[in-house]
């Protein structure tokens, strides 16, 4: 007597999946009482490509507030900006935005 079992077979493939994943920053600017407003303005015109408008609310927020996010995206974008405003003696960082 022959018997002839169904079996049923899977084949499962691993994939590995790669997700690339960039963490969003903010890019502070802090208040001081060295730097004049028409400074910060042309700066964050300047460095940041705001405009006029932007720039005079942002400089009008870091002012009244202590701080303001003046531009938001990767490190890597926000680094070479980070530096710029820093150059130009005004106090800038950059901040992990926590999701």
């Amino acid at each position: 007597m022959s018997s002839n079992p169904n079996t049923n077979t899977q084949e499962w493939q691993d994939t590995d999946v790669l997700t690339i994943t960039e963490e969003l920053c903010s890019l502070i600017v802090w208040n001081d009482e060295v730097n004049t407003f028409e400074w910060v303005i042309e700066t964050l015109i300047e460095v940041c490509g705001h405009t006029e408008e932007q720039a005079e609310q942002c400089s009008m927020i870091i002012h009244t507030k202590g701080k303001y996010a003046v531009q938001h995206g990767s490190y890597e974008l926000l680094k070479p900006q980070c530096d710029a405003i820093t150059e130009r003696s005004i106090g800038a960082t950059i901040e992990v935005v926590a999701v």
